[in-house]
């Protein structure tokens, strides 16, 4: 049965944009997870704060919820998922859970985070992002790809790296 999985990485990365081409490939439902924040969440990224644990924890809940309800099914989501405990929290509702961590250097990912205007999280809080990110432990199932290459070439790169199946 195929497990979800989590796009994930820094503000800027490319996980909305990876997300729903993968999604569109493996003809899946997909979800932005910013979609789901809380006006007040949105309020104070806009504010230029970043978000506290406790401002994320109602949050990874729904998200864990559309992720738990696609656990037989298949999705792909959206994430930043940057700490090891948020993924744990999104893993508490399917187990299964597949992450594609993008990963990239400061330059290019505020270059294209630049790029995005009228986008809630303003690139001041990049640096924090970086700060934040955790990278997938071993235990952890999933792949880190570099986002400095094409759309097609990650989503392809994904797909061989996991055997075409997204289990």
């Amino acid at each position: 049965m195929p497990s979800p999985i989590v796009v994930m990485g820094v503000s800027g990365s490319g996980k909305s944009t990876v997300g729903a081409a993968l999604a569109q490939r493996l003809r899946v439902p997909f979800a932005d997870a910013d979609d789901f924040h809380p006006p007040a969440n949105i309020e104070k990224m806009k504010a230029g704060h970043p978000l506290d644990d406790e401002d994320r924890k109602p949050w990874l809940a729904t998200l864990g919820d559309w992720l738990g309800e696609r656990c037989g099914d298949g999705g792909v989501m959206s994430c930043s998922a940057l700490k090891r405990r948020y993924r744990d929290q999104l893993r508490a509702h399917c187990p299964g859970i597949q992450f594609l961590h993008l990963s990239g250097t400061t330059e290019i990912i505020g270059a294209r985070q630049a790029s995005r205007p009228g986008h809630f999280m303003p690139a001041s809080l990049l640096a924090s992002q970086f700060d934040t990110l955790e990278p997938l432990e071993e235990d952890e199932a999933g792949v880190v790809i570099d986002v400095g290459q094409g759309i097609d070439a990650i989503v392809d790169t994904y797909i061989s790296l996991t055997g075409g199946e997204h289990r």
